[in-house]
């Protein structure tokens, strides 16, 4: 699933995952640092952060200071960085309230970004069917961004349901995607309780500590 340098220029990667708490910013911080690692000038966007405290949206400022000293010439503030910051840590269609969303001026914004980086590093919130706006969730975001889909998937109890639903609803959307598995939580089982499977059902697995 790792590919050469050439594969990733000038792409758009958009991480997202099964679900919150998955492990999408950490993912985020791994694939600037092997990008960077290959000679890319990386960039990183984040539509929207929730459970935003005193204004400063924590997962985003801690990846446009690490992808700033990857790449210096990704000059951008915070702002430009997270455009739409929520106070309430829910999904997107709850926090926002009744700001109204501008997916032509988050079009605009990931250009702008582009012209810094080779590769634009995009992260969702929350899993893939969080709701954004009416009858918009963040695979549709995949979509509008013309990204190629990076899928965080668990190794804890549950994580085959989970990892199935979410790749066939990125298969029903013609999403083209690799996903990689976070070995964070029940990892002492994991080769007990859900390895078994994902082996014989899946050609090869790739886990987010080897990028």
């Amino acid at each position: 699933m790792i590919k050469d340098k050439n594969y990733y220029l000038n792409k758009s990667l958009f991480i997202s995952a099964t679900n919150t708490d998955v492990g999408k910013t950490y993912a985020c911080s791994k694939f600037a640092k092997f990008l960077s690692s290959l000679g890319l000038k990386v960039g990183y966007f984040k539509p929207f952060e929730t459970g935003v405290i005193d204004n400063k949206p924590l997962d985003g400022s801690a990846m446009l200071k690490l992808v700033k000293s990857l790449n210096p010439q990704f000059d951008f503030h915070i702002n430009d960085v997270v455009p739409y910051q929520f106070k309430l840590p829910a999904a997107p269609y709850v926090a926002k309230g009744d700001t109204i969303l501008d997916f032509d001026f988050l079009q605009k914004k990931k250009k702008e970004l582009e012209q810094k980086c080779d590769v634009l590093i995009i992260e969702g919130a929350g899993g893939l069917m969080v709701p954004v706006d009416k009858d918009i969730f963040i695979i549709d975001l995949i979509k509008l961004f013309q990204s190629k889909a990076i899928l965080i998937t668990p190794s804890k109890l549950g994580c085959i349901n989970d990892t199935l639903l979410s790749i066939n609803a990125l298969k029903q959307k013609d999403i083209d995607f690799d996903f990689y598995i976070n070995l964070y939580e029940d990892k002492d089982s994991f080769k007990e309780v859900s390895l078994p499977f994902l082996k014989d059902y899946f050609p090869k697995l790739t886990y987010l500590q080897e990028v």
